[in-house]
């Protein structure tokens, strides 16, 4: 069983940055390739960014490309997202998620088998 917990979420002005950690327990974190999502009110869970267990490639929603960084520290089980330049529309909970070891790095909510609970994001205009 892995669990995940976010944090660094908050609020913050059109163009600042935020930097989320996600910390994981388990000894299956190393292999397991990581991502991020988030939910804005009303709207489907979508996909944000993705790192394989080695953190040598990850993948990012158009939306996001260039301004949001994934990457991860296995010495620390933990995964970060890396938010620069940000607009109002970011607003949302943003999850991490586990994949089970050894598979690839995913867009897709169904390849995912671990969540966390949220962490609030607000980016005033």
């Amino acid at each position: 069983q892995v669990q995940l917990v976010e944090s660094g979420g908050g609020l913050v002005q059109a163009g600042g940055s935020l930097r989320l950690s996600c910390a994981a327990s388990g000894r299956t974190f190393s292999t397991s390739p990581m991502g991020w999502f988030r939910q804005a009110p009303g709207k489907e869970r979508e996909f944000v960014a993705a790192i394989t267990y080695s953190g040598g490639t990850t993948y990012y929603a158009d939306s996001v490309k260039g301004r949001f960084t994934i990457s991860r520290d296995n010495a620390k089980n933990t995964v970060y997202l890396q938010m620069d330049s940000l607009k109002p529309e970011d607003t949302a909970v943003y999850y991490c998620a586990a994949r089970p070891p050894y598979h690839t790095a995913s867009n897709y909510r169904r390849d995912y088998a671990y969540w966390g609970q949220g962490t609030q994001v607000t980016v005033s205009s």
